[in-house]
């Protein structure tokens, strides 16, 4: 079974895990459906860079029917064929797009604004949802969690452009042709999805994008 097919039976397994153990009705039951939790870690852990302690942890934290995570990310553009990358910091500084996980209590575009704010300074308003992509489907490195990827569309309201943050250590406006010379952090944002990205800036009639 080829590494990408054998990521997704283990995401299954767990996810059927994490069911079984939220509804089992007997010790049996219950007994079974942790052993399978313990066997999708492993192969998490083997197919993935996350360790094993991290795998465990985050999934014995979730209870009931598991479902995606959702990653926001926040796409401003400038004079029409720029747009502003942020330099990540738990990534060795690889350029990515703002954004980080949806947070419970906030909707889409209000986690965009927040982490615009937080990585970049800058105030923004949420105009639109461009794509929301099955990171499966696109070439990013294998991860133990299932993820939706949104790409929200914010125009710049106010604010001061900052060089540093808590998370980020630079912040920059790139257009297409720069694209292949710069380290983009791949697990957060590929080369082919900001190409795709740009094809908005150009036309903002497009339609929006859904795998």
């Amino acid at each position: 079974m080829q590494p990408g097919k054998l990521l997704i039976a283990a995401q299954r397994l767990q996810a059927i895990a994490q069911a079984g153990i939220a509804y089992a009705t007997t010790a049996y039951d219950l007994e079974r459906y942790e052993e399978i939790r313990a066997i999708s870690v492993d192969l998490l852990q083997e197919l993935t860079d996350e360790p094993y302690e991290k795998i465990m942890r985050v999934f014995a934290s979730e209870t009931g029917y598991q479902t995606p995570k959702v990653d926001v990310r926040a796409v401003m553009f400038r004079e029409g064929n720029q747009v502003l990358l942020v330099k990540e910091k738990s990534d060795q500084d690889r350029w990515t797009l703002p954004g980080g996980w949806a947070d419970i209590g906030y909707s889409p575009f209000e986690v965009a604004a927040k982490e615009a704010q937080e990585e970049t300074g800058l105030h923004v308003r949420p105009l639109r949802l461009l794509a929301l992509f099955d990171k499966r489907r696109h070439p990013h490195p294998p991860q133990p969690w299932y993820i939706y990827k949104a790409f929200i569309h914010c125009e710049i309201e106010g604010g001061e452009l900052l060089q540093e943050t808590t998370e980020t250590a630079g912040a920059r406006w790139f257009t297409p042709d720069e694209l292949p010379t710069i380290k983009l952090s791949t697990d957060r944002v590929t080369e082919s999805q900001l190409t795709t990205l740009f094809g908005f800036a150009k036309n903002p009639e497009l339609p929006t994008l859904c795998d």
